[in-house]
């Protein structure tokens, strides 16, 4: 592997850390205390969606995409420093057009939609005119096994009809539409049973039934609880053919995962420079908390973790890139672990080191605690990336 950066990341970089240094960091207080505000939880506030106009006049805008047509042209190792630094702030991504979980249903609908439903779903996401949802986990069956999933869509006519129950649809409120995964054909193997498809918002029998409050949080677009009661949907809507849901998910959570541990480390850098910061400027007794020995472990250990993790996930980008998502299954698996991991390590200590001003909302710690602690969970839990690990390194010595 090559360390170096290209030219065009490294000018990317410059970019991107200017864009957050002068647009996104002034503005994260104020955009999480008006989306506190009873009745804009889950409304953009117009000073956010005025550095999204910038970012995307100066064309750092839907970076994550690696075609020309319609990103940057950049593949998972040239994204991922990129990534990490959006993913210093909570609010980071969302200013490039790079949030969860859109970021992830435009990379599906490129490679799984039709032209008719690009030009209607796909376009506008990208320019951001739409949010989107995902709608695949359900609160009465286990969302670490969606071989499982009871939501069905029967066929009558040239409509299918949907009926179940979802939640933790992220980003629910405010979506345009959801890709759904439900059950086509309940008869068939485990792995062919479910489908995936697109239901509009504003169709009948779309039912939001609340924002799911995380931790006493229930801000942004919710992570939403949905009944679908006779949901009718044209056939046109389905994504591939009728029993690709399953093969759907994977393509789609591949480089979830791996955009999720590159914000990640941006997280865990941004909690050990406010570690930082405050041990170079708190006394406490008798000395600055630089030069105590637990705080200065707690940096170090920090700083060792937060270099471990880049260095398994840049290796894990760069076999996505050289032999693809397929032969890349079980690095993603460990560092999905690993960077779940290590950044409630780096973020635990950040709050003891701030005392009550890290548990308060006054800097950012505590929100991103909040928000990372899921995920040991969402895209698959580390008990069950880590029992597909086992099995594949047991698998090499069954002979």
């Amino acid at each position: 592997m090559d360390f170096a950066l290209s030219p065009k990341v490294q000018e990317l970089q410059k970019k991107i850390s200017a864009v957050m240094r002068e647009m996104v960091y002034p503005i994260e207080h104020q955009v999480e205390q008006e989306m506190s505000v009873p009745g804009k939880e889950h409304t953009e506030p117009p000073v956010l969606k005025e550095v999204r106009k910038k970012t995307r006049a100066a064309g750092l805008w839907n970076l994550f995409l690696p075609d020309e047509e319609h990103g940057k042209g950049l593949n998972v190792s040239e994204y991922a420093p990129l990534c990490e630094i959006m993913g210093r702030s909570p609010i980071g991504a969302r200013a490039f057009n790079c949030m969860a979980p859109d970021t992830g249903n435009m990379e599906i609908l490129t490679d799984f939609a039709t032209p008719a439903q690009k030009k209607a779903w796909l376009q506008p996401c990208l320019d951001g005119d739409m949010r989107t949802c995902f709608s695949m986990t359900e609160p009465e069956t286990p969302g670490s096994d969606p071989t499982q999933l009871a939501t069905r869509a029967v066929r009558d006519g040239d409509d299918y009809v949907i009926n179940g129950h979802k939640w933790f649809t992220s980003n629910g409120i405010g979506s345009s539409f959801a890709i759904t995964m439900v059950v086509t054909d309940p008869k068939a193997e485990a792995h062919k049973r479910a489908s995936m498809i697109i239901v509009p918002a504003d169709t009948p029998g779309f039912n939001i039934i609340r924002a799911v409050p995380v931790m006493g949080h229930a801000g942004g677009g919710g992570h939403c609880e949905i009944v679908y009661k006779d949901c009718r949907v044209p056939v046109t809507n389905l994504l591939g053919l009728e029993g690709d849901g399953f093969k759907i998910a994977q393509a789609r959570l591949g480089p979830g995962r791996i955009h999720h541990c590159m914000r990640n480390i941006g997280v865990a850098e941004r909690a050990l420079e406010l570690m930082c910061k405050r041990a170079n400027t708190r006394w406490a007794h008798g000395s600055l908390l630089a030069d105590k020995a637990n705080v200065q472990q707690w940096i170090a250990d920090s700083r060792i973790e937060i270099d471990a993790t880049r260095l398994a996930v840049m290796h894990a980008a760069w076999k996505i890139d050289t032999v693809g998502k397929r032969e890349a299954r079980q690095e993603i698996a460990m560092i999905k672990v690993q960077a779940a991991n290590m950044v409630m390590t780096v973020l635990d200590r950040a709050i003891q080191l701030h005392g009550a001003l890290g548990m308060s909302d006054d800097t950012p710690i505590a929100r991103f605690w909040r928000e990372n602690r899921a995920m040991r969970i969402v895209d698959g839990p580390d008990e069950v990336h880590r029992m597909t690990i086992a099995r594949r390194e047991c698998r090499k010595w069954a002979q």
